[in-house]
Order: structure tokens, then C-alpha cells, then sequence
């Protein structure tokens, strides 16, 4: 089972192109299966990389141009074909509800699963939170309204010391507390310190999804101190001008938001299909964030 799993379903621009697909990626968190972006060919990429669509349960949406949501209809329609059962959840920004809507209504009238649609707010903010998991959407920089989102695990329980716990005879309905970091208290009034009992819990980790942006240090504040950012990078400095003109970055300013962040690891994607490779996006990130990787359809990133 994966515990904490990044799946690349595609890492091209707006124009799709014999090498790459346009912008999709799931994230699957103790096999809970979470969409980001759902350009064209997402339902065929999921397939390929044998993603269950049973397991499907939330799609979060950076913003509304065509290469992020134009996959979402033969998708749906395709769950419903599958038998999907339970509910899909999409969140995105109101106007894109309204026309969503119009389109599941029209191609999917009986889904056979629940569709439900979440409105997020352009200022961004938790959009969803189980026991384990927060997602939050951030304000990006793009031609048009856009939102990056992090994905960051809550705290762990601590370990107990197995030992120690029937030692001290323990009862089962104080060890859930003290996972959670208390102290034991025996019946005679002695206070065992939790340190004595249980051991440091593992680390949780993060992921954040940087859309369509400008190179903006309020990314870097946004995402800091998160283990690894994913960060659009549609060009190289010497498209830097076109860049800014188009409302994107540059694989070097994709490393800059890295670095700033404190960031682990970063993947750099959503290439202009104007080149035939990425070797230069490599080179120019590398330069100053050197454990950057580039995206590429089918390349699972295991963050646990």
C-alpha cells in the first residue's frame, strides 16, 4: 500500500504534444486517490499507470483553462461506466461550478455515484481535512485566477514502549492519550513522564502543487517549509520575457521558489512543447537547487 504517493499523469502546457500531456497529477494518501488538474487524456493516463478509479475521491482544480479541466468530462463519464460508486468531490472556484455543472448535468445525468462540487475561495484556505490530512489551496499568479495547494500530513502518534507499558500495567484505555503525548498517572498519584514510555513519533511530510505562475517570492513564503514542491517551469531564461508575458516561470525561477522554501526536493513541469527536450530546464534548476527532478508522464514521486 502506498502511504503517501505522488503519481505524474501529465506535465505538458496548453498545447499538447507527441511527448507530453497536459496537466494532471494524483496524489495517493493511504490509497485514497486525489486528483490535481484534469487536463485531456487524464482517464487514459490513469490506466496506464494502473490507478484505481474506484479510489477516486476528490479532484482539486488550480484554475480554468482548458489543458487543467477539459479532461474532467470523459472522466466522469467513464466512472460511471465503471460502476463508481460513493462520491466525487471537485473543488474549484464558483464560476467554475456554474459551468461544470452544465457539463456533468448534460453528459452525466445518471452517474450512479454522487458528484459534488466545492467552491474555493481565490484567497485560498483549507479545502479539505480528515484525521491525517489537510489540504489547503494558496493564491498563485497567472493570467487568470489560480491556486496551488499543499498537501500536508498531520502529526503522528508517538511510539509506546512496549516494555514500559506492562511494566507499569498500563490500562488500554490510557495508551490512545498517551500517544498523543500524556503523561501517565498512576493510581498512587505518580506522574510518569510521557518521554519515559513512548518514543519520538515518525516525521510527517508534505507536497505542494504550484500551477500556472508567475515567479512571485510570495509563493516561497506560501509553501515554505514544505518537503516537496512541485513548481510549473515552462521555460528556460532565455524565454524568460515570454514567460513573464504569458504568466509562467522559468525552471530557474521554479529553483529560486525551492530554495527560498526550504524545500527537499522539487519537480519541475508543465514544459512549452516549443522544446524538444528538457535538458536545459534540468541544467538551469540544477544550477541553483541541485535536487530538483524533472516531471514525466508515469513518474511516481514516494514521499513515505
Amino acid at each position: 500500500m502506498a502511504r503517501f504517493r505522488i503519481n505524474i499523469l501529465g506535465c505538458g502546457s496548453a498545447t499538447p504534444s507527441l511527448r507530453h500531456q497536459p496537466s494532471s497529477q494524483v496524489v495517493d494518501f493511504r490509497d485514497n486517490l486525489m486528483m490535481i488538474d484534469c487536463g485531456e487524456g487524464t482517464q487514459l493516463a490513469m490506466r496506464r499507470m494502473k490507478l484505481k478509479f474506484s479510489r477516486l475521491s476528490h479532484i482539486f482544480i488550480s484554475h480554468l483553462h482548458g489543458d487543467h479541466v477539459l479532461g474532467l468530462p470523459g472522466l466522469l463519464s467513464t466512472l460511471a461506466l465503471h460502476g463508481k460508486t460513493g462520491r466525487v468531490t471537485i473543488h474549484t472556484f464558483p464560476e467554475g461550478i456554474e459551468v461544470l455543472q452544465k457539463v456533468v448535468d448534460f453528459f452525466c445525468r445518471e452517474p450512479g455515484y454522487e458528484i459534488v462540487f466545492e467552491p474555493v475561495s481565490y484567497d485560498g484556505g483549507v479545502v479539505y481535512e480528515d484525521d491525517a490530512l489537510t489540504v489547503t489551496a494558496f493564491p498563485l499568479y497567472h493570467r487568470v485566477p489560480c491556486v496551488g495547494y499543499i498537501f500536508r500530513e498531520k502529526a503522528k502518534p508517538r511510539h509506546l514502549i512496549g516494555d514500559m507499558v506492562k511494566f507499569l500495567e498500563i490500562p488500554v484505555s490510557k495508551l490512545h492519550g498517551i500517544k498523543l503525548g500524556d503523561d501517565y498517572v498512576k493510581p498512587d498519584g505518580t506522574v510518569i513522564p510521557n518521554d519515559r514510555i513512548t518514543t519520538p513519533p515518525d516525521p510527517s511530510v508534505s507536497y505542494a502543487y504550484c500551477s500556472d505562475t508567475l515567479y512571485d517570492p510570495r509563493v516561497a513564503k506560501a509553501v515554505e517549509g514544505v518537503d516537496i514542491i512541485y513548481h510549473e517551469a515552462t521555460y528556460i531564461d532565455a524565454d524568460m520575457q515570454k514567460a513573464h508575458d504569458r504568466g509562467h516561470a522559468t525552471a530557474s525561477e521554479a529553483a529560486r521558489v525551492a530554495l527560498a522554501a526550504g524545500a527537499h526536493r522539487l519537480i519541475i513541469g508543465h514544459y512549452s512543447k516549443s522544446y524538444e527536450n528538457e535538458d536545459r530546464h534540468l541544467a538551469e534548476a540544477e544550477a541553483i537547487f541541485p535536487n530538483t527532478i524533472l516531471a514525466n508522464e508515469g513518474l511516481t514521486v514516494d514521499l513515505l
